[in-house]
Parts: C-alpha cells; structure tokens; sequence
C-alpha cells in the first residue's frame, strides 16, 4: 500500500503554498539547524498565534515599543555607538544616538513583521515604487531569459519580506543562509520556506549557487556580514575594511550571470511598506584590470550597499560587529 505524502512542515504551521509561482528545487527546500525543544516550540506558537491576529498597526505599535525599550536599557548600545562614530564622524553625538534609536526599532520590527502566518504584506505592497527603474528592468529581462541573476542584499528595512516581494514579482529565487537555532530562527526559516524560497546552506555553497543560476533560480544573499578570515576577502565598508564572503563574486565569475544589489526601503508608513530600490548589473572588472578580481567585484557590490545605507542609515544594523575580523598582519 503506498504510503500517503508527509505534509511539509511549513504547510502545517499555515503558511500558503506558492502554487502560482515556480517552485526552487526540492533539495534547496529543507532547513538545517538545531530545533527548539518540545516545550520552547509549544510556548512560542502562542506568540505566533498573537501576532497574527492583530492588525499590522498593532504589531507595528508593539514593536517600536520593544525597540525603544531595548535601546533604553543599553543592549549592545555601545557596539552600535562606536560603529555610528567610525562610520560618520561628520555627525553630532545627538544625531548617530538617532540612528541609533531608529537602528534598534527597525530591528524589532524585522522580527514582528517576519513572524505571523498568513499574508504579512499589506495590501499595496506592491504600489510602492521602484527606484533604480532601468536595473530593475535589467533585472526582470535576465530572468526572463530562463536564467537567474545574482541578488545582494543587506540586513537594512526588512530583508525578509523584501525576499516574499521580490518572488511575487516572479523571480525564482534561493536564500545563501546559515544552518539556524532556536524557535524564532526556525520560524524565520519557515517562513522562506512558506514565501516560496530555496534555502543554500554554506556547505557546497558555490556549487548549489552556480547550479541554481543555470536553472533559472535567482540566489538571494546578504553581503554584510563579518567572515572568519580564512573564508573572507576584506573590502572597504564606511572608510575600513570589513571581512566579506567572496561567494557572490566567485559565483559570478563561474556563471557570468549578472549582479544586482536589491533593497527594500522603509516608506515611513506604519506597518511594513517598502520601495524597491535596485543598482546594477555591477559589472566585474574586465581582464587585466586589477590583480584580485573577486575582491575587487566584491568592494564594487559593496560600495554599493554603502550607499543605500549612508542615504537611511537608521534602517542597517549597526548592532552587528561588522569590523570584529581583520586582515592578518603581513609576514616579516
């Protein structure tokens, strides 16, 4: 007697499954990480429960109270000071503790946002503009060709949800993550899955991101990120150097597929309304130009970042310790 389908994990915790759109390889589906305990999960799903039923305007209420309040307390504030003064010395102590404050409550929102089942969106998430129209059409004419592109992002305004809009528009596309922990990345995991994402892990990385591209996925992935130094190249970020993952621009090189840098900008709207803002393709340098092609691809994409960040610096993370990974010291 054949035995029934097991039903996908994301399914039975009430995320839709994305029939309409085109569907990343069954292999990229699947979450690697160590899972909460039964009486963690049994406890977190009545915050889940919450938060999906209240209203957006609520949720974002609640989660600009927790950012206030975490800044108030001084969690890693002094992390986030020191890399506000680096960063922008030109300010006044008055305006990076702004930033600071913003930083903090845009980071609460990404976790409510993310979390509740359903429709997370609002309803004109889509209606609130493209800027960098000419890249984005780039970006959708590469896709159309049957072959996927190669997405960079940052953890700035909300890059979970930015990942669900940008599959709406019809980009297949696949997660570079990390093997997650714990109820609240599990979930987050979940909810790639349920928004209709493939999920590679470290391990085999540049393979799976080549082979995705040649499919017509899109790999998706977060450039921000401080690297152990043997598996970084260090690039230039806010005037230092910042240990960076060479794997878009490796991937780049093998498949020639094009690179684009993909924001989603806060409007300023209660609730999570972003504008699409996109730059390239950011083309690597031509033969001969330079002695390290991949660190030089890798600064370009990294510039570019910077300057959506230096434009809304209170939508980055700056809790993050972005510079904690030097370059070794040259030999003698």
């Amino acid at each position: 007697m054949p035995q029934p389908t097991p039903i996908p994990e994301y399914e039975r915790q009430g995320f839709p499954n994305p029939v309409s759109m085109q569907v990343p390889s069954e292999h990229l589906r699947r979450i690697e990480g160590t899972l909460p305990g039964p009486v963690t999960a049994f406890l977190t799903r009545f915050v889940w429960a919450l938060l999906t039923w209240l209203s957006p305007a609520s949720r974002d209420a609640i989660a600009r109270f927790l950012g206030g309040l975490v800044y108030s307390l001084g969690i890693r504030r002094k992390v986030v000071m020191d890399n506000l003064e680096q960063a922008f010395p030109e300010k006044t102590d008055a305006e990076r503790r702004a930033i600071a404050r913003g930083a903090y409550i845009n980071m609460t929102r990404v976790v409510v946002e993310s979390l509740p089942s359903g429709d997370r969106l609002p309803m004109d998430w889509a209606g609130q503009g493209v800027e960098g129209s000419e890249a984005w059409e780039a970006l959708r004419a590469r896709v159309a060709t049957g072959k996927g592109a190669l997405m960079v992002t940052a953890h700035f305004g909300n890059w979970e949800l930015l990942g669900d809009m940008l599959i709406r528009w019809g980009i297949p596309l696949d997660a570079l993550v990390r093997p997650l922990k714990g109820a609240l990345n599990n979930r987050i995991a979940l909810t790639r899955l349920g928004a209709g994402a493939g999920l590679i892990y470290p391990k085999g990385a540049i393979m799976e991101l080549s082979a995705a591209v040649e499919r017509g996925e899109s790999p998706y992935m977060l450039l921000d990120q401080a690297m152990p130094v043997k598996a970084a190249v260090f690039v230039p970020f806010f005037g230092r150097l910042a240990s960076t993952t060479p794997a878009m621009a490796v991937a780049a090189q093998r498949t020639g597929a094009p690179v684009f840098v993909v924001m989603g900008v806060r409007t300023g709207r209660t609730g999570c309304s972003l504008r699409l803002e996109v730059e390239g393709p950011i083309l690597p340098p031509a033969p001969g130009e330079c002695e390290d092609p991949v660190t030089e691809h890798t600064a370009r994409v990294t510039a570019a970042l910077e300057r959506c960040i230096r434009k809304y610096p209170e939508q980055w993370m700056w809790l993050h310790r972005r510079w904690k990974v030097q370059p070794p010291a040259p030999k003698a």
